[in-house]
């Protein structure tokens, strides 16, 4: 067999590798709102991810549209809140006094704003609205509730080549 045979057949095995858990990958994707609203791009940063499939890295629905993946294939999926951020959750609502706030601090609604919860955490949240004795703050992901889509390409899988010699 020749040199050239033997390397095509090469190249088709690597394609047609599938992903699988555990696996380490690396990704291009662009995710969109319902309207068609970008809200997050590895391309526009012109800097694809690497992340281990299956490791918890990644929103459910994104790491479960990864499986199965070939090198080269592009897949759109679009996924509910529940394979995604959640739904918005009520409790993660709270009103705090605005003393718990510095006296020079600039509140603006929607802006996000970053402390420490009673435990020590770093805690992120959103200001929904402020009173003249209250702020109040949702710690929800600011994706939670919405259904998101995504287009996958799916660049190279780390260990496959280790895989075909095996």
């Amino acid at each position: 067999m020749s040199k050239k045979k033997s390397k095509k057949k090469v190249k088709e095995k690597v394609e047609s590798v599938k992903v699988q858990s555990g696996q380490l990958v690396n990704v291009h994707y662009v995710g969109t709102f319902e309207d068609g609203t970008e809200f997050d791009s590895s391309r526009e940063r012109e800097e694809s991810i690497s992340v281990q499939v299956g490791s918890g890295n990644l929103i459910a629905g994104f790491d479960a549209a990864l499986h199965g993946m070939t090198i080269g294939e592009v897949k759109k999926v679009t996924l509910e809140p529940s394979e995604a951020y959640g739904e918005v959750d009520p409790e993660f609502v709270q009103s705090v006094p605005l003393q718990s706030f510095p006296p020079d601090f600039d509140f603006k609604e929607g802006a996000m704003v970053q402390g420490q919860n009673p435990d020590g955490n770093s805690v992120t949240a959103r200001i929904d609205s402020v009173s003249d004795d209250s702020v109040v703050l949702n710690f929800n992901h600011p994706l939670a509730g919405k259904k998101l889509n995504f287009e996958i390409e799916l660049l190279s899988v780390e260990d496959q080549v280790a895989e075909q010699e095996e």
